[in-house]
């Protein structure tokens, strides 16, 4: 329980810190803050990727890894598993979280509802990190429609 309030009090001051640092407040600037944050996310989902066991990333179908992260790599980080998981079977997911664990405080109102997308950088980076380390190529954008709920849109790049 504590190592959950120390990533969550972690992740708040690194966005607040991006945030505060912006040297542009414009929508220009606030771009770089997204990919640095995105950037951020990636490295820490390579690192986990690479700490998992090799027989783990064996993994037949990209639909069998779009699950493990689901299941496995959404517990080891929030301690939950995600909500939901639905495809086209054309190379888009969507992964649906509920009550996702970095916006529960936020969703006190919704005027906070256009502050969410920057708590959702690191995480699409991180997703995007954890599918290159197991060998897929993808783009992450996140959407939030109702606070704490969350939707991470992942697309499969083909060669």
């Amino acid at each position: 329980m504590a190592d959950a309030a120390l990533f969550e009090f972690l992740h708040t001051e690194m966005v607040a810190e991006l945030w505060a640092r912006a040297p542009n407040p414009s929508p220009g600037g606030q771009k770089m803050s997204l990919s640095v944050l995105e950037g951020m996310g990636f490295r820490v989902g390579q690192a986990l990727g690479e700490r998992l066991p090799r027989e783990t990333l064996a993994f037949r179908e990209e639909l069998d890894a779009l699950k493990f992260l689901c299941k496995d790599v959404w517990t080891a980080v929030y301690q939950k598993q995600m909500d939901g998981l639905r495809t086209n079977h054309q190379g888009t997911y969507i992964l649906q979280d509920n009550d996702f664990p970095l916006l529960v405080r936020m969703a006190a109102g919704p005027q906070y509802l256009e502050e969410a997308p920057k708590f959702l950088a690191f995480t699409c980076g991180l997703l995007r990190g954890t599918l290159s380390t197991l060998g897929i190529k993808s783009l992450v954008t996140a959407s939030v429609t109702t606070l704490p709920a969350c939707k991470f849109q992942v697309v499969i790049q083909r060669a």
